[in-house]
Parts: C-alpha cells; structure tokens; sequence
C-alpha cells in the first residue's frame, strides 16, 4: 500500500517550509493542506489538540507535530533518500543542538522584529544578530552546516531567507553587510531545487505581513 503523506500547510510559515523542504529532499508525495490560522481546522485541532499549531505531518493516517520533530522522523521513516542528520552520534547530537538553538534564538528574535515595535523591536533586532553572529562562526568556510553535505541544520536555518526582506525593511539594517558569509551560504541552498521550489518569495511574505501588523494593531 503506498504512503498517505498530508502537510498541514501556511504558505509563509517558515516552519512549514521547513517540512516541503524535507519532503522534496525525499522525493515524497504529498498533498497539501492550506490552513487558516485565525479559523483552526476541526482537522488540525484533532491531529495537533496540545498546540494546535502548524506544520502537522499525517502519515498514514498518524500525526506529527513539530517542524524539527517532522524533519526527524522524515529522515527515520525515508531513510533510503538523502540523509538530512549525520550517522555520527556526535555530529548528530551537534545537528540537533544548532536546529533546536534556531527555534530557540532566531525564531524568538524575529518575532519581536516583525510583530513589535519601539525598544521592544530593537531588543530583537540585539538579539537576531548576537544569534546570526554565533550561526555564522559554526558555519566558518564550510558549504553546509553540516559540512560537505546538505542537512537537517541547513533546513531549519534557510527558510528563514524567506523573511529576511521583512526583517530588514521593518527593522532598518541589512543582514549581508553585517553577515556576508551567511547570505552567501543561504544562496548556495537556494541553488538546491528542493529549496528554490519551497521558499516564499520574500516581497509576497512581507505584503502579508504588513496587512498581519495591520489586524493585529501594530501599526
């Protein structure tokens, strides 16, 4: 029988992105889910009841939430296609140790640049580029994060791009001019079919942010 793959999908969510990149990577086929994040889906709140949040993988029929914890049992279940963790322990443990920093750091530091503004956006701009800073020295003159080869890190880091035009429009700085090697690093990735063809172009996502501060009262 073959698989029933389904993505509970949002086009801009970085997080999402994370899983078409994944999926592609794969080869896998899958169908996905637009959602409405201001009205949740019986379907979504039934397969993510805990969060109730995007990206959930449903896999025959079973859910997985998380982007990262997606990324991983992808990589488990189509373990025959293009590996996205190292099989060293250590570089795996390192793998996992910079994906969940990029949750951590990234992800909150951009929020307050996007969905704030005044000092509380300028204390996420300190904090996106102190994390971009530490992303850019483990990169160092590798290709990947991973080194030679493409992997979960990259995934997690990349989708990111989407929103760079955002962040620096709205914030007032330029990322490659504080962080050359990192643009370089992420156009290299955009040279990856799986990659060009997940990202969203980053002028469509920040007109969708605009009317986003709009409705939430930012602006």
């Amino acid at each position: 029988m073959a698989d029933k793959v389904t993505l509970l999908d949002f086009w801009p969510s970085v997080y999402c992105m994370r899983v078409r990149i994944a999926l592609a990577e794969k080869g896998i086929k899958y169908e996905s889910k637009e959602q409405d994040l201001f009205n949740k889906s019986p379907l979504l709140l039934e397969s993510n009841p805990v969060h109730k949040k995007i990206p959930v993988l449903v896999h025959n029929g079973k859910p997985i939430c998380e982007s990262v914890i997606i990324l991983e049992y992808i990589d488990a279940v189509w373990h025959d296609k293009a590996p996205l963790l190292p099989s060293d322990p250590y570089q795996r443990a390192q793998a996992r140790f910079w994906a969940d920093f990029i949750d951590k750091k990234v992800g909150d530091a951009t929020k307050k640049i996007w969905a704030t503004k005044g000092e509380e956006q300028e204390v996420g701009k300190k904090e996106f580029f102190d994390a971009l800073k530490l992303l850019e020295a483990e990169l160092g003159d590798k290709p990947y994060f991973g080194g030679e080869s493409f992997g979960l890190v990259d995934i997690a880091f990349v989708v990111f791009y989407s929103w760079f035009y955002t962040y620096e429009t709205l914030g007032n700085f330029s990322i490659e001019a504080e962080c050359p090697k990192l643009i370089a690093w992420a156009k290299r990735c955009l040279e990856k079919e799986s990659v060009a063809k997940s990202l969203v172009d980053g002028k469509k996502v920040f007109e969708y942010v605009v009317q986003l501060r709009k409705r939430l009262g930012i602006d």
